[in-house]
C-alpha cells in the first residue's frame, strides 16, 4: 500500500478508534452489537453514569459513525452500524502486516550467516 493511501486510511480511522477508545462507549458498541437496537433507558440501566452521560456518549459514536439513532414514538433507539467496525478493523490488518513484514526483515538481518 502506498503511503498516501495508508495516510488516508488511518485518517479515516482514527474517529473510529477516538470514539471506541473511552471504556463506556466501548461497552455501548458492546452492547449495542448483541442486542440490536436499544433505547437509552435500556442501555443506560446498571450502568454507573447518568442518561445524560450515556446520551453524550451515543453522539460521539454517531460522529465517528459507529451508531446511529431512530425516534420511534416517544423513544430515541440506538443501533449499530457495523461499516465503520469493518473499516477500523482493515485499518488494524494494514498495520498487522506492516509489523509482521518488519518483523520477519529482523529475523533475516538476525539470523544473517
Amino acid at each position: 500500500m502506498s503511503p498516501k493511501k495508508l495516510d488516508s486510511t488511518l485518517a479515516v480511522s482514527a474517529p473510529i478508534f477516538a470514539a471506541l477508545g473511552d471504556a463506556i462507549r466501548l461497552r455501548l458498541v458492546a452492547r449495542l452489537s448483541a442486542g440490536g437496537p436499544l433505547s437509552i433507558t435500556t442501555l443506560a440501566a446498571g450502568a454507573t453514569v447518568t442518561r445524560q452521560a450515556i446520551t453524550k456518549h451515543l453522539h460521539v459514536l454517531e460522529g465517528a459513525g459507529l451508531v446511529h439513532g431512530a425516534r420511534h414514538g416517544r423513544e430515541q433507539l440506538w443501533e449499530l452500524q457495523p461499516r465503520q467496525l469493518l473499516a477500523a478493523r482493515r485499518c488494524l490488518e494494514i498495520i498487522e502486516r506492516q509489523w509482521d513484514a518488519a518483523l520477519s526483515r529482523l529475523k533475516d538481518f538476525v539470523e544473517m550467516p
